[in-house]
C-alpha cells in the first residue's frame, strides 16, 4: 500500500517540485496539498503533476485526506505552525526550511511523541557528504573557512548547511589558528564567525541554486571541498528516502546523514 504524503508549500518552486517527486514514485501516493497562498489552484497547472487535486489554503486537507507523512518546504514562521499541527495530529514530519533556533528544536523534540520528524538543512546526498568529509579533515588541518552561494530569493544567511558544516567541523577539532587580519578595511569583509570561530560567508546571486565550498588550510597545502546543486530535483532523492524512513526515526532527527546511516 503506498505511502499517504501531503505537501506543505506546494506553491513555491521547491514545494512544486517536490509534489512532482511524490507524484512520480510508485510506492508514495500525493493526497494533499497545502499553500495559502495558491489555494483553489489545479495542482496540474501549478507544478504540472497528473492529478486532480486542487491547492488546499490549511492544514486541514491532510486531516481529510489521512495523510501519514507531511514534508515542509516553505519558511520559518510558517514550518513551525506546521510542524505543530503534525505533532498535534500524529503526522510525521519532512523538513527542508531552514533557520530553526535550538529552542525549536528542543520545542519539536518535546511535541513529537505521537510521531516522527526529520530535520535536514540540505536534502541533496552530496552535500550531506561533503559535511562529513569536511568533519573527517577538520582535525588534519589549523586553518578553516566556509563559502556558501545562494540564489538571491534565499531569506536567511549563513545557510543552514554552512552552519551545521562549521558545527561538525568544531565539534571534531578545536586546535584552529588565529585569524592573523589586524585591519579590516570594509567591515565584515572576513565573513561571520561561526562555530569554533570558523569563518563562514554568504553570497547570493541571481543565476545560482545552492553551492558551498570547505577550504582547509596547512603547511604547504590545501583541501577543497565543493558541492553544487544546478537543479532542486537535486533534493528529491534525500526526500524520499527521508519521507520512506521517517516512521522509523522516533522523535526528532535532525540532518539526513542519519538517514544514510553516516
Amino acid at each position: 500500500m503506498a505511502l499517504r504524503v501531503g505537501v506543505f508549500g506546494a506553491g513555491g518552486r521547491m514545494g512544486a517540485t517536490v509534489c512532482r517527486a511524490v507524484a512520480n514514485d510508485p510506492e508514495l501516493d500525493l493526497v494533499a496539498a497545502v499553500d495559502p497562498q495558491h489555494a483553489g489552484i489545479d495542482l496540474r497547472q501549478l507544478a504540472g503533476v497528473d492529478t486532480d487535486l486542487q491547492v488546499a489554503p490549511d492544514a486541514g486537507a491532510l486531516a481529510a485526506a489521512d495523510a501519514s507523512v507531511a514534508v515542509d518546504f516553505t519558511h520559518l514562521a510558517a514550518a513551525c505552525a506546521n510542524l505543530g499541527w503534525c505533532a498535534e495530529h500524529g503526522v510525521h514530519a519532512v523538513v527542508g526550511t531552514t533557520g530553526f533556533s535550538q529552542a525549536d528544536l528542543d520545542r519539536f523534540g518535546e511535541a513529537f511523541t505521537a510521531s516522527n520528524c526529520v530535520i535536514a538543512p540540505n536534502f541533496a546526498i552530496g552535500a550531506v557528504l561533503m559535511m562529513r568529509f569536511a568533519e573527517l579533515a577538520a582535525p588534519w588541518f589549523e586553518t578553516a573557512e566556509v563559502v556558501e552561494l545562494h540564489h538571491d530569493d534565499k531569506r536567511d544567511a549563513p545557510s543552514g548547511t554552512a552552519m551545521l558544516t562549521a558545527e561538525r567541523m568544531a565539534a571534531a577539532s578545536d586546535d584552529w589558528a588565529p585569524d592573523p587580519t589586524t585591519t579590516e578595511v570594509a567591515q565584515g569583509a572576513r565573513g561571520a564567525r561561526g562555530p569554533g570561530g570558523i569563518p563562514v560567508h554568504s553570497v547570493r546571486l541571481r543565476g545560482l541554486v545552492a553551492h558551498q565550498e570547505v577550504l582547509l588550510g596547512t603547511t604547504g597545502q590545501m583541501l577543497t571541498l565543493r558541492h553544487d546543486s544546478y537543479d532542486r530535483s537535486s533534493y528529491m532523492p534525500g526526500v524520499l528516502l527521508a519521507v520512506k524512513a521517517v516512521a522509523d526515526r522516533p522523535g526528532v532527527t535532525v540532518g539526513l546523514d542519519a538517514v544514510l546511516g553516516l
